[in-house]
């Protein structure tokens, strides 16, 4: 399945992407059932996929029966990020080698975690804003996994066992903050101001939604690539990984428990512009894509 969440008004809802159409998922319910009104689960991805596999088999049963009424074009919605509300937002430095090179430092011997923040998520097909405070803003396509279960000290073998799904991500990095004039570099080699270079609001796309974990039996051998205005500035797998996915679930999951609609960015692989000295700016568009999962696409606009 494909699950996203949308607006259309001023409603947020869940949907389901099938054969290019979206499906409304809570006007299907009420038509489909007759009800006065649908489940709190059709109106927040979090809750759906903490209900499991009860709420998708609803949803599987709205797919084929939804009346044409519920089936909207993608023109007619907002994308909002697949999870608008995670509690948590894992991000990991250095996770390819020929990035790490690229970048000029030394790979971790173990996943050095960052957090980004709810307030920088944002959806498919919404601007991602320049702040007038940025000078030199990056761009770095990443698999995102989405957490299904709640899970503490996860082991390795059963970590996909924990996962609901995946998207498309694109860390957006500020450059110019998260690495200040003057910062020491001896002091942490992988940035120092994680906060304001990495979570400044519109920092983190994801999207277009979630494809079930069903659908991708492998996580780590999928194609990226990332493209500002056509041109191919990424490109990578996710067999490239150091420490894969189910590596990652576990290392998170040491000492805090793990919530269904938790975020883990897995790392992105080499082209990112600092080493480049390319930057975007007002007017770009890039398009992040993770191969099974789909295209990402967003426009950069510049504060006033």
């Amino acid at each position: 399945m494909k699950l996203l969440t949308f607006r259309k008004g001023d409603t947020r809802k869940v949907g389901l992407f099938l054969n290019g159409e979206i499906i409304d998922l809570p006007m299907a319910y009420v038509a489909v059932y007759d009800a006065y009104e649908a489940p709190e689960f059709l109106y927040d991805m979090r809750k759906l996929i903490a209900v499991g596999k009860p709420a998708l088999d609803v949803v599987d049963y709205l797919a084929r029966r939804a009346p044409p009424e519920a089936k909207l074009n993608a023109k007619e919605i907002t994308w909002e990020p697949p999870v608008p509300n995670p509690e948590k937002i894992f991000a990991v430095a250095v996770n390819y080698k020929a990035h790490g090179q690229e970048a000029g430092v030394k790979p971790p011997e173990r996943p050095y975690f960052f957090p980004k923040f709810p307030n920088a998520l944002v959806g498919h097909e919404q601007p991602i804003v320049k702040h007038r405070v940025v000078q030199k803003m990056d761009w770095e396509v990443e698999l995102v996994v989405v957490m299904g279960r709640a899970g503490k000290y996860i082991p390795p073998e059963k970590a996909l066992d924990y996962v609901f799904g995946y998207a498309v991500g694109n860390d957006i990095s500020l450059r110019d903050w998260q690495f200040p004039p003057g910062w020491p570099q001896q002091l942490n080699p992988y940035g120092q101001n994680w906060i304001w270079g990495k979570s400044m609001d519109t920092a983190a796309p994801v999207g277009p939604y979630i494809v079930t974990r069903d659908e991708v039996p492998d996580p780590n051998k999928l194609g990226l690539r990332l493209r500002v205005n056509g041109g191919l500035e990424q490109e990578g797998n996710t067999s490239e990984l150091i420490f894969n996915v189910q590596q990652l679930i576990h290392w998170a999951s040491q000492g805090i428990t793990l919530k269904p609609g938790d975020l883990i960015f897995t790392g992105t692989p080499p082209g990112v512009g600092f080493p480049k000295g390319k930057f975007l700016k007002g007017g770009d568009v890039v398009e992040a894509e993770v191969e099974k999962i789909g295209v990402l696409r967003n426009y950069v606009v510049e504060e006033q």
